[in-house]
């Protein structure tokens, strides 16, 4: 589990490509001597296994199915990816919570100087679009970021000045692919919505529902 907040901005080091699997290598400042094999720590939001460490740098592995649904096939060496450690109960909750599965592949439309914040539009796939919520939260890459705007094709966000420096939304530009995980809590809240229980047939809540359950 992860807040979106992002820890540290790394670099791609290596890409070793298998049969059927990918492997990263990336640097890091984070402390090595503090990161364990076997922890989980995401790259631009993609939640991955730390399988060893050195050298200033941490190794993941990567399965086809993964390569298959992020912006991993992107990646090339030298390129600069969002790193954050998995939280701690211990840690503020300053994004909103993040797992790190990637929902879809989000492309950037434009980026727009207005003031002092940066604009930037992403098109999304349609399986996203009912998640998205204006003010509500949406990961990019990993970035805990607000929704500003909601349309038929795309959802756009304001990027200060601060989030712009310390992650690498800096570098992206129109046509690059991104991660995008829309807000877990609206996934569970359709869920629990659209079904009456286990083994029973689903039924959404409407007006109709609710006028046959007494709240009309």
């Amino acid at each position: 589990m992860f807040t979106g907040l992002i820890q540290d901005v790394g670099t791609l080091l290596k890409i070793h490509k298998g049969g059927a699997s990918f492997q990263l290598t990336v640097s890091t400042h984070f402390p090595l001597d503090d990161l364990s094999i076997g922890e989980s720590i995401a790259v631009n939001g993609i939640c991955l296994t730390l399988v060893s460490r050195g050298g200033g740098a941490f190794s993941a592995d990567v399965s086809r199915e993964t390569v298959m649904r992020t912006n991993l096939a992107d990646l090339r060496v030298g390129q600069r990816v969002n790193l954050e450690r998995a939280l701690m109960l211990s840690d503020r909750l300053g994004g909103h919570i993040v797992t790190g599965h990637v929902d879809g592949i989000g492309v950037i439309r434009s980026k727009t100087l207005e003031g002092n914040a940066e604009r930037i539009v992403i098109s999304i796939p349609d399986r996203c679009h009912r998640y998205m919520v204006v003010k509500g939260s949406v990961a990019v890459d990993g970035i805990s970021l607000t929704v500003n705007d909601v349309t038929e094709e795309d959802f756009s966000l304001m990027i200060i000045p601060h989030s712009l420096s310390r992650t690498t939304l800096q570098y992206v530009k129109p046509g690059d692919r991104v991660n995008v995980e829309t807000d877990i809590l609206g996934k569970y809240v359709e869920r629990l919505l659209g079904s009456r229980g286990e083994g029973q047939k689903s039924q959404a809540v409407n007006f109709e529902f609710l006028a046959n359950h007494g709240f009309m």
